[in-house]
């Protein structure tokens, strides 16, 4: 059965009683935060926020006699919205609870739009994004595309992920090959693993350790099921495909950073079925195509569209093989999806 759309009365309806909720919450908020900062807080120091509920986060101490340890910390309100994988500055409560006092500086952060479009960043400090895909459910050369696109836009380093390798098989091995293919050629770094089966895994382990990774990929690739793989005892909910639209079902609700024991982190994010583009620019989904960088530029004419124009150097080079079909497809759909001041 298709998803019944809302209108935009009943979208109001919703956001209303969302926002009315959100008050509500801000309020309560701000008396408790009041209450501790009445009473006995710690000294300033530095911490990292490993999980994000609602108007408090869970932040793990960097230093000091509680280094290791995480206290559940209220926001002061001139406090910009903190992500996992934070940095900030904050002082410990007498009672269990703490406060944060300031944001430090990101070196990266991810984002994605919300449901109205508006972006919303998910993960911060993060230098390598894993992206996860399966023999099932069907994976989408345009949808790793994407990931790509914004792994390059964000300035982080991508590490594509075949998952369920197991699962290869007569009806599926042409185009997960050929997937495998168009991606090694261009050079990007490429794992085949099986988290069920255990395959591949030490190799997965020796590429997390030392970086801070987010696993991304649309649900039902065995993200939850690679953390719990990982890191044996943390549980992660695992959700099966859904019979009726072969998609997967979602299971992890907010953003954690999870620790290796050999060192770097891991930001489990929840599972998100299309990476949407809305903040980025024609430029940038050129640049997020690596194999068109020494192309750009070289076209007869200087507002080529790529599209029919004579002289254009991409177009020559998809007629020469230097350009794969299926990655000049990708190209076009995600740029005939982005708003139309951006085209």
């Amino acid at each position: 059965m298709a998803k019944r759309q809302l209108t935009r009365r009943q979208n109001w309806r919703i956001e209303k009683v969302q926002e009315e909720r959100a008050a509500r919450a801000a309020k309560r908020e701000s008396r408790l935060l009041e209450e501790l900062e009445g009473g006995d807080l710690g000294p300033e120091q530095t911490g990292l926020v490993i999980a994000h509920f609602g108007v408090q986060v869970e932040v793990e101490a960097l230093e000091g006699e509680l280094a290791g340890q995480v206290q559940r910390c209220h926001l002061r309100a001139n406090l910009p919205a903190l992500v996992t994988g934070d940095k900030v500055v904050w002082r410990s409560g007498n009672q269990g609870h703490g406060v944060i006092v300031a944001q430090l500086p990101r070196n990266t952060e991810l984002c994605r739009p919300d449901m109205r479009g508006l972006l919303k960043p998910v993960a911060a400090n993060v230098d390598q994004i894993v992206i996860v895909f399966a023999p099932l459910p069907h994976p989408h050369a345009n949808l790793i595309d994407r990931y790509l696109i914004a792994a390059e836009h964000a300035g982080i380093r991508p590490l594509l992920l075949l998952n369920k390798a197991d699962l290869i098989d007569e009806e599926n091995g042409t185009h997960v090959n050929n997937l495998l293919t168009t991606y090694r050629q261009l050079g990007y770094e490429m794992l085949e693993v099986s988290a069920h089966h255990g395959g591949g895994m030490e190799l997965l382990q020796g590429r997390l350790d030392g970086h801070v990774s987010v696993f991304v990929g649309q649900s039902g690739v065995g993200k939850s099921s690679l953390v719990n793989s990982l890191l044996p005892g943390v549980d992660t909910r695992v959700g099966d495909l859904s019979e009726v639209t072969g998609k997967g079902t979602h299971t992890t609700t907010t953003a954690r950073l999870f620790h290796f024991p050999g060192g770097g982190e891991l930001i489990d994010s929840p599972g998100i079925r299309e990476f949407g583009l809305v903040h980025v620019s024609r430029d940038d989904v050129e640049a997020g195509f690596i194999e068109f960088r020494d192309l750009l530029g070289t076209c007869r004419f200087r507002d080529c569209k790529h599209d029919r124009e004579p002289g254009c150097a991409l177009l020559q080079a998809l007629e020469d093989g230097r350009i794969q079909p299926q990655r000049m497809a990708s190209y076009r759909h995600i740029l005939a999806s982005l708003p139309e001041s951006e085209y």
